[in-house]
């Protein structure tokens, strides 16, 4: 049986938090340490009831660093803070010696990858970030379909993701652009990074719509042509979709067929974990041309309703 290792989780009281916490118990280890100036905590008594918590990062700090020199010294720091603060936290893990498992995006800016993979190198502790739609079943399939095709054929790929939400949104950090990197960064970077995993590197990239609540565009890929629309906003879900109920919308075709992974989220972070644990997660370096991408698109000049945009933006009658 392998050794039992000790975590630490920053951002605990987030949406994504209870996701890594399952995940730490379900990998048999033990949630030592955690933080979150929010206490909207109690989903820990199902896992982690012994866990110390803290509100003051000076405390948490402060209480890391006495671990260090006992036999409950944390190996990881999970970090599921807001996207702005993933950087610093990162770091602190790495400062005392503990590896980093960070959510996405990994940081906002690419410049800040390089300097964290240095970093990385200095404190011999491996910085990870969570790409679980790389372990999805259809993800996987797809890529290998797609790994097998060598008859040089270009795909031409419709994704429209819609994720609906109300008007806290804008009054939170997620709504900041300069702290979440916008629509794009926040709700696109998983899909961006699964794109390009499979159908290779960006060769060009033009933003049709650039907007607090959604953002649209086209990539060319090595492999693929790419017409993308994410957004926040409800009255963007189509009419069938809204006639079920449903707040959420989901859309990838390749070519003429739709691809199907709508299921299947629930085990990925513990399939994440059990990766890294086994020291096979996906390392700093391969966030990077994810990251690259985000921030060239939060950053480009918006062209309106011209060349080849996502359908979804001429059914919306968007300008």
């Amino acid at each position: 049986m392998s050794e039992t290792k000790n975590f630490a989780l920053v951002g605990v009281a987030g949406y994504i938090a209870p996701r890594h916490v399952k995940a730490i118990k379900e990998t048999g280890n033990t949630l030592i340490s955690c933080l979150d100036k929010f206490d909207c905590v109690g989903y820990l008594d199902s896992y982690f009831p012994e866990a110390e918590f803290f509100y003051e990062f000076e405390r948490f700090e402060r209480h890391i660093d006495r671990l260090r020199y006992t036999d409950r010294k944390i190996d990881y720091v999970s970090i599921c803070s807001p996207n702005y603060l993933h950087d610093s936290h990162i770091r602190f893990a790495l400062r005392n010696r503990a590896h980093a498992i960070c959510e996405k995006p990994l940081v906002l800016n690419p410049w800040n990858i390089e300097a964290l993979e240095k970093m990385e190198t200095e404190s011999g502790c491996n910085i990870y970030n969570i790409l679980q739609l790389r372990l999805h079943p259809a993800i996987i399939a797809l890529k290998n379909e797609i790994d097998a095709d060598t008859s040089g054929k270009i795909y031409d790929i419709d994704l429209a993701y819609i994720t609906s939400r109300g008007k806290w949104y804008d009054y939170s950090w997620k709504g900041n652009s300069e702290k979440s990197g916008g629509v794009a960064t926040n709700i696109g970077v998983h899909f961006f990074d699964m794109l390009m995993w499979i159908f290779g590197s960006i060769e060009h990239s033009v933003v049709h719509i650039s907007e607090t609540h959604k953002a649209a565009g086209f990539l060319q890929l090595k492999k693929a042509r790419v017409r993308w629309f994410l957004s926040i906003d409800y009255n963007d879900i189509p009419a069938a979709v809204k006639a079920k109920g449903q707040r959420t919308y989901r859309s990838i075709t390749v070519g003429n067929r739709e691809i199907e992974f709508s299921e299947g989220f629930t085990d990925l972070h513990t399939i994440s974990y059990q990766n890294i644990l086994n020291n096979k997660g996906f390392r700093v370096m391969e966030a990077l041309p994810c990251i690259d991408a985000v921030y060239k698109i939060r950053n480009a000049p918006a062209v309106g309703l011209s060349g080849d945009y996502h359908p979804i933006l001429s059914e919306k009658n968007h300008v």
